[in-house]
């Protein structure tokens, strides 16, 4: 992939896209994929927002079922079986038990057996996967020994057993959505990262292009579109006043999640689901050795470029998932190892709890209100991101008088065309023999088809081959993300093309390694290699 912002040239584009979370990257493949000319543009990189601030799951979303949103759950039961489908070596079946306790109503038996049996028959068609090992079995019922057997971390006081069922887990978010950035190139979109929208070009009252800033070079450009889709995320209502001129300031409604990894704390290897005192569901998630907790709910006032997270939010969740699982000592500050959150746009309501509010999106065409040439995509979650997209390319097939068809459902991926997962790992453990079979089976899942190039790198060069974690990721990783996948930053590598930060900071060696091997790819100087690991150092360490 090449950032094209650097020689954008004069094309005039049918869509620009603005946003490269996973809506944006779903709706450029969509398009792209139907025939549209587009450009993709990010101001900061790829994932970088809300969709690498999530909690590792494509779900269907069983507590929305509590407010009667059963076309969500069923879109995003769907979207489920879609993502196993053309995503196999991201999304993989993952077994949640949900304790049930006589002094809690929601989690009674004899109100969440009939949700979970609603569940299941709004995923009848689960069992028809491509690959036959993502097929999700029915729920079942554990007695309250057996539930404590499978997971000793439950909350005692009054539990009457368990439910088990199961969704899915997210191998690894940041790759996915640029799984779906490289299939929107594979099809001919134009896509850039740190190129941030300063304004719009109008003709009139119509939309017809926008000021590209490089945030790389700093030279500014001007992109032509015939329709400009903002999916900005947190930021939409921030890119819409800038198209207005600011006149009549509009402001989205903005959810807080952080999520925590730790040790691994659970027994079994599935995802155990606590309610905090408040009733919000505090679910501890395998996650790579690793237990990963989330998430928070709460609403966010504020700029979202300044969003952090800090040590006291951090102290106030593990407060809150300690009374979850009735065990003061569960987990303390210093079990921390990483910690991460986000901002997720929603659409606004009348409900007071942000928790409560709907994860429906909504695509607003804003002709009507003087902005012509323009839609807006708001909330949404990333379960659903492709079907919103193929939602989004209707009313643009409409605009441009083209019958949308959609293809996207029905083919894997880039990097992803596996039909058996299982069959494939073992070949690629036969091919690279030479490495450990821990490491082949980790990088695998990474980069789906994609594994022989970056295998190629390490065998050519054994520098490139020794281990930098426990996962066995190398430095070849580090060399393919510059060279293939637009990594320009420390922080893209570590976070969002590998997986070498985002356990925590890997150690002042292995951030000096991968710098170094940067710093010689991308041509940084001294000065500038010292200021991303700074910046990086400061990034993946808990605040103090």
């Amino acid at each position: 992939m090449n950032r094209f912002i650097e020689h954008p040239g004069n094309k005039t584009y049918d869509i620009i896209v603005i946003g490269g979370g996973i809506s944006g990257a779903a709706v450029a493949y969509e398009a792209a994929s139907q025939g549209y000319s587009v450009a993709l543009v990010e101001k900061g990189d790829f994932g970088a927002g809300t969709s690498s601030a999530t909690s590792k799951l494509i779900h269907g979303g069983l507590r929305y079922l509590a407010n009667f949103e059963y076309g969500l759950v069923r879109e995003s039961l769907r979207e489920r079986k879609t993502l196993e489908n053309i995503a196999p070596n991201f999304v993989y079946p993952l077994a949640f038990l949900v304790p049930l306790y006589s002094h809690i109503k929601m989690r009674s038996k004899l109100i969440l057996e009939p949700g979970m049996i609603i569940y299941d028959l709004l995923s009848y068609d689960k069992g028809f996967t491509w690959d036959k090992s993502k097929r999700l079995p029915w729920h079942r019922l554990l007695s309250t020994e057996k539930a404590v057997e499978m997971e000793p971390v439950v909350k005692m006081d009054t539990l009457t057993g368990a439910i088990v069922f199961y969704d899915c887990a997210d191998f690894n978010p940041e790759r996915l959505t640029l799984a779906f950035i490289k299939s929107a190139v594979k099809y001919g979109a134009d896509v850039a990262n740190y190129a941030k929208v300063e304004d719009f070009v109008r003709d009139g009252k119509r939309i017809n292009g926008v000021v590209v800033r490089d945030l790389l070079s700093n030279n500014t450009h001007t992109l032509r579109g015939k329709l400009i889709i903002n999916c900005g995320g947190p930021w939409a209502d921030i890119l819409l006043n800038i198209a207005r001129g600011n006149e009549a300031p509009q402001h989205i409604r903005r959810s807080e999640g952080i999520h925590i990894i730790t040790k691994k704390i659970t027994n079994a290897n599935a995802a155990v689901g606590g309610l905090t005192p408040t009733g919000r569901p505090c679910n501890l998630i395998p996650w790579r050795g690793h237990t990963l907790i989330g998430t928070t709910d709460r609403e966010y006032i504020g700029d979202p470029d300044k969003y952090c997270v800090t040590r006291e939010k951090i102290e106030e969740y593990i407060a809150e998932v300690n009374a979850s699982f009735g065990n003061p000592n569960l987990l303390h500050y210093s079990d921390v190892l990483y910690a991460y959150g986000g901002l997720r746009p929603l659409v606004e309501d009348q409900t007071k709890d942000v928790y409560k509010t709907s994860r429906k999106y909504e695509i607003f065409d804003h002709e009507q209100d003087g902005l012509a040439g323009m839609l807006t995509v708001e909330g949404g979650k990333y379960t659903t991101s492709r079907n919103l997209a193929e939602n989004v390319l209707k009313t643009v097939g409409r605009k441009f008088g083209r019958k949308a068809k959609s293809v996207t459902a029905k083919q894997h991926l880039t990097g992803c065309e596996i039909r058996d997962m299982e069959m494939f790992i073992k070949q690629a453990k036969l091919t690279y023999s030479e490495f450990p079979e821990h490491t082949i089976d980790y990088l695998a899942r990474m980069y789906g088809t994609e594994l022989p190039k970056v295998m190629s790198l390490a065998q050519k060069d054994k520098q490139y081959a020794a281990p930098l974690n426990a996962d066995g990721e190398m430095s070849a990783q580090v060399v393919y993300a510059i060279r293939e996948e637009m990594a320009c930053t420390l922080m893209d590598i570590l976070i969002r093309r590998t997986g070498i930060g985002t356990l925590g900071h890997p150690g002042d060696e292995v951030i000096s390694s991968v710098a170094q091997i940067a710093a010689k790819e991308l041509g940084w100087s001294k000065t500038k290699m010292e200021q991303e690991i700074e910046s990086t150092a400061k990034t993946l360490l808990l605040p103090a």
